[in-house]
C-alpha cells in the first residue's frame, strides 16, 4: 500500500505538444499535483512531470495517461513514489538530464502564447493572448495549476 502522504513525482511522455497539455490540464484538474515542467525530450516527444503527495500523483498521472491515449499520442507514463535522495535535485536541476528541458519560466514570451493558444479554457483567450506579456501569461498558467 503506498503512502498517501509522502511525496512523489510523476511522468507523461507523449507525442506532440498537444497531448502534453492535454495531460497536463487533466492531471492538475484530476488532484492536488503540481506541474513541475513540459520537457521536449526529442523532437516531437514531450514529458509532463508533476509532483504532489503519491496517492494524488498515482490518480494525476493515470488520467493524465488515458487523456494523452485519447488524442493516439501517449508514449509511457510512471510514478516513482518516494523518489530517493537526489533524484528530485536531478531532475529538477537547471542542466537537467535532458538537451531542451524548458520549463515555463524558461520559455519565451512566443512559445508561452502558443502554449496559451492549445488550451481551451486557457484563463485569456482571444487576441488578448497576442498582447499579454511573459509574467501576464506565467500567472495565468499558474491559475491553472490552482485548479
Amino acid at each position: 500500500m503506498s503512502d498517501p502522504h509522502g511525496l512523489a513525482i510523476g511522468f507523461v511522455e507523449t507525442r506532440g505538444l498537444t497531448g502534453a497539455i492535454e495531460a497536463a490540464d487533466t492531471m492538475v484538474k484530476t488532484a492536488e499535483v503540481r506541474v513541475v515542467s513540459i520537457t521536449k525530450t526529442v523532437p516531437a516527444l514531450m514529458t509532463v512531470q508533476v509532483e504532489g503527495d503519491v496517492a494524488s500523483v498515482q490518480a494525476a498521472v493515470a488520467a493524465g495517461a488515458r487523456a494523452a491515449e485519447k488524442l493516439g499520442q501517449l508514449v509511457a507514463s510512471h510514478v516513482i513514489p518516494r523518489p530517493a535522495e537526489g533524484v528530485s535535485d536531478l531532475l529538477s536541476s537547471s542542466g537537467g538530464t535532458t538537451a531542451g528541458k524548458q520549463r515555463l519560466s524558461d520559455m519565451t514570451v512566443l512559445e508561452l502564447r502558443a502554449l496559451a493558444r492549445q488550451i481551451d479554457d486557457f484563463p485569456i483567450q482571444g487576441r488578448a493572448v497576442a498582447s499579454a506579456n511573459k509574467q501576464q501569461l506565467l500567472e495565468a498558467f499558474d491559475e491553472i495549476g490552482r485548479r
